[in-house]
């Protein structure tokens, strides 16, 4: 498996150590899985860390370390009722060719949650949900 993690989840494993997220990049440090992100998701992280709690930069340095790096391809496909803000965040995970894109944007994602029919092939879950089925 190769998931890739929204900003959402690294904001929280960042921020909450031994919660489910950083679990999550902790197995994929122990080659349980490959894990992928993007410069636009870490940007966005960094931002709001900075924000909101800035203490927790240097947690987010950590994770990093195990976390290889997307440069998403504009021209890859998206689901057509993805909004703008977030097809740079799929578009990094179709070209890392990720199976899961892990989140916590219900709002935006919700409607593409387990439904790879929708997504290319590309399950969109929570961590809870990868969590509940790995």
């Amino acid at each position: 498996m190769k998931l890739f993690l929204d900003a959402n989840v690294l904001f929280t494993a960042a921020r909450t150590p031994l919660g489910k997220a950083a679990l999550i990049i902790d197995c994929g440090g122990r080659g349980y899985w490959g894990l992928l992100t993007s410069s636009y998701a870490i940007e966005e992280v960094r931002r709001n860390l900075e924000r909101k709690s800035p203490t927790s930069l240097p947690e987010l340095v950590g994770l990093l370390r195990n976390i290889d790096i997307v440069i998403p391809s504009l021209s890859a496909p998206c689901p057509d009722n993805l909004p703008l803000k977030d097809r740079p965040i799929f578009q990094a995970a179709q070209t890392g060719a990720a199976s899961h894109l892990l989140t916590g944007d219900l709002k935006d994602f919700g409607p593409l949650m387990n439904r790879p029919d929708l997504t290319f092939g590309i399950i969109v879950q929570t961590v809870a949900e990868l969590l509940a089925t790995a």
